[in-house]
């Protein structure tokens, strides 16, 4: 649970779960420069203010497996190619995070020693606990299971204080915001309302492991610069969903 703001961390140690269409921004497509620099700017804010961070990044911008499979491609291959793109969006927010002064470690789930350390929990643990941003690649290594999942995965084995998934709406809402201007947002919610409403802000698996691990869920808007500050500061910001009351 959050402290309220004073002005401190309310969370020592978050996993922060980004999008790959995300770093698109209006593009559609592949990396945005102008939006990786402001995302390196908000994480540099919230690192300044002493908490561990860890980042689970996606691929759609690059890739999408799921969209490969539903054309006729098989879907452990295009799982594969997805995961491979979550590398390439995991290098490019190392070197954004770099450029302004902040250390990282990338962390694959498929080994590439070249340009990559293998996941490894204990290692990834020291060096949070050294103040660099780990940056988790490859999702699970595994097809089959979605970044959302591998973000829920890796915010339980760190012991992270919350899972922040950071989106392009200001929380979850009752239906599309997008296509109806009338859609409600929800101020929190539990793992159940999500599963039994079907609100799509993570795939099941990943809400599950949460559940069962209690780990809280925060979703807000990346849009804004300073609210992921705001959300590490315990203000009220965007969805908050809690273990079932």
């Amino acid at each position: 649970m959050a402290k309220p703001s004073s002005g401190k961390p309310a969370y020592d140690r978050i996993l922060l779960k980004l999008s790959g269409e995300a770093l698109a921004g209006t593009k559609g497509f592949g990396i945005d420069l102008q939006v990786l620099k402001d995302l390196a700017e908000d994480i540099k804010e919230i690192h300044e203010l002493g908490v561990q961070i860890a980042i689970v990044i996606g691929g759609g911008n690059i890739f999408r497996g799921m969209n490969a499979s539903e054309a006729g491609m098989d879907r452990a291959s295009a799982d594969y190619m997805g995961m491979l793109a979550t590398v390439m969006n995991a290098l490019a927010i190392q070197d954004a995070l770099e450029k302004v002064g902040v250390f990282t470690r990338v962390q694959s789930a498929i080994e590439m020693q070249e340009i990559a350390e293998p996941y490894i929990r204990r290692k990834a643990e020291r060096h949070l606990e050294k103040s660099r941003v780990v940056i988790f690649a490859a999702g699970t290594g595994n097809p089959f299971f979605t970044t959302d999942t591998a973000a829920a995965l890796r915010a339980c084995e760190i012991g992270s204080s919350v899972l922040m998934k950071a989106t392009k709406v200001d929380g979850i809402y009752d239906a599309d915001p997008v296509k109806n201007p009338n859609a409600k947002r929800f101020d929190e919610l539990t793992y159940m309302d999500v599963l039994s409403k079907g609100l799509e802000v993570m795939d099941s698996a990943a809400i599950s492991l949460c559940m069962d691990n209690a780990m809280p869920i925060i979703v807000f808007s990346m849009n804004e610069r300073g609210t992921m500050k705001r959300v590490i500061l315990g203000e009220k910001v965007g969805t908050l969903i809690l273990p079932n009351k």
